[in-house]
């Protein structure tokens, strides 16, 4: 594991860890939009695996579906949850669409829950948070 992949997978571990408190603690479009950060930060390593690295979450998007998906390394419904994560947070964030729900932010959740189980097969075991 290259420690540009570990720092976005310790980042994605942590963002997971926050969507959890925000859920629990009654604020569905914040933790929506941090279970979107966890899956973006995975796509991020997985990309910059393969020499990969962009600064428009579109590029990162379009990046991943097109040599991870296509290819077929990966099942094209993870750029499904990605597109959906992305839209969800901008509903939370941006006030636009719909309102998250409580259904909507678990769902967002799971997925977050399921790229880092992605992120383990392709790069390895995520470290322990105090090895940074």
């Amino acid at each position: 594991m290259m420690d540009e992949q570990r720092v976005l997978l310790l980042r994605s571990q942590q963002s997971l860890r926050a969507a959890r408190v925000l859920r629990d603690n009654g604020f569905p479009e914040y933790a929506a939009a941090r279970a979107y950060y966890t899956m973006f930060y995975v796509v991020e390593a997985l990309l910059i695996g393969k020499d990969m690295a962009f600064s428009k979450h579109g590029a990162v998007h379009a990046a991943f579906g097109q040599h991870f998906c296509k290819t077929g390394l990966v099942d094209p419904r993870f750029f499904r949850y990605l597109e959906e994560g992305m839209a969800v947070r901008h509903s939370g964030d941006y006030a636009k669409g719909h309102p998250v729900t409580v259904e909507k932010m678990d769902e967002q959740i799971a997925h977050a829950e399921e790229f880092l189980k992605l992120a383990e097969c392709f790069i390895g075991p995520i470290p322990p948070e105090t090895e940074t």
